[in-house]
Parts: structure tokens; sequence; C-alpha cells
């Protein structure tokens, strides 16, 4: 068992509450965060995480939200899982909500992953790990309100990944090709299609595979896909 601390950013159900289950029952330290911490009360039940209300586009908000986590402990594990999903063709995209899942998605990233970075700096040692999806590679039609913070993203993931490695601070970046199961309507599998969906505790086991991960051998991206997905 482990006693270290780790941050959730933009929490909610599925991935996020898969990965807070896995933490707490290995023995991490949890910090939720999100606009809405009221969704999360029966996560925090569940898992004993702390939760703390944050707008990751917002500086003061996210350094907030670390001033929070410098009081559950030092930081060893950061995890950007925040989106805002904009879709529409280019010319009826409405410039305010592009804007926003720019600042969201992107921006988001880095004001969390440039907190997340200062502390582990000075502690030594820790990892990153950003959320992305196949819009971090493909840019499909109809989606640039989507693709542009996701390309964004893997930059900033690769960027860091080269200037922190050195100083043994794993960053690394996930691609996640396909949807995530749940428990909404069409989002559940089925018997004729066992595969259609990713499982969120199965993602959840590959970051923490990477986390725990040997400085040798760090995976810098990692790209998860059911098998029935074409790429």
């Amino acid at each position: 068992m482990t006693s270290e601390v780790a941050v959730i950013a933009g929490a909610g159900s599925g991935l996020s509450a898969s990965l807070a289950k896995l933490l707490t029952r290995e023995g991490f330290r949890v910090v939720l965060a999100a606009r809405d911490i009221v969704k999360l009360s029966p996560l925090i039940a569940e898992t004993g995480a702390e939760a703390i209300a944050a707008d990751v586009s917002d500086p003061a908000s996210v350094d907030n939200l670390f001033s929070a986590v410098d009081k559950v402990g030092p930081l060893s594990l950061a995890v950007f899982n925040a989106s805002s999903r904009v879709r529409g063709s280019i010319a009826d995209l409405d410039p305010e909500s592009v804007k926003k899942a720019l600042l969201v998605g992107a921006f988001g990233g880095f004001l969390v992953g440039q907190q997340a970075a200062c502390r582990m700096l000075a502690r030594g040692s820790g990892s990153i790990l950003f959320t992305g999806a196949t819009g971090s590679v493909k840019g499909f039609a109809s989606s640039a309100g989507f693709a542009m913070p996701k390309f964004g993203l893997r930059g900033l993931a690769q960027s860091m990944a080269r200037e922190l490695a050195p100083k043994n601070i794993h960053v690394a970046h996930f691609v996640i090709d396909g949807g995530i199961a749940s428990a909404d309507p069409g989002r559940t599998s089925t018997a004729d299609s066992p595969d259609r969906w990713l499982s969120p505790d199965a993602i959840a086991e590959a970051y923490l595979a990477v986390h725990r991960q040997h400085r040798s051998a760090w995976t810098s991206e990692l790209e998860l896909r059911p098998w029935v997905e074409n790429f």
C-alpha cells in the first residue's frame, strides 16, 4: 500500500470515478476537482476523497485547488481529465463556445500541468497524466471545436515530457480511441457486441500502471481502444 497523494482535475462519472476508486483501494489520498462537486457526493462517500470546486480554465481557481492539495500532502500524481466538446460545421460554430473549449481543454491542461510540475520539481518525482481522445490525433469533419483543444493538450504533454523526464517527472498522454462505457442508454456492452465500449475500470488500471512504470521504460503516449474500433 501507499500513502501517495493524487489529484484528478475534471472529475466526474466514468473514468474519473473508476480512477478515484482504484487509487483509493491502492492507498492513495485522492483530491477530486470539478466545477460542480455536489454531483460527486456518491463518489466522495464511497472513496473518502476530498472534493474541491475548481474551474480549470481560471488561474486563480487552479492555484486555490493546488493550495488545498498541499494541505493533504506532497503530490505524486496529477490527472487532467477535463474537456469541453463543441460540435458543428466550421461555418456554424459559435466562437465563444470554441473559446471556452480551448480554455478548458488546452489552457486548463497547461494550468494544472504547471502547478503539478512546480510541486513535483520541488519533490524530485511524480507523474502528470493527460487524457486525450481520437480527436487528439485526427481532426474529423465538424469537430474543429474538439480537435483544437485536444491537439493542443497533446502538444503540451509532449513538450512537458521532454522537459521534465530528465528531472524524474513522468508525463504521459493517453489517446482514448473510442467511447467509454457508462450507465447511459446505448453505452453498455451487449452480448452481441461485448467489446463495443472501453471499460473505465480497465482504463484506470492502465493509468496506474503507467504511473508505476520504471524510469528506464517510461511511456510518453498510450493508445487505448477496443479491437472493434477503426484506426
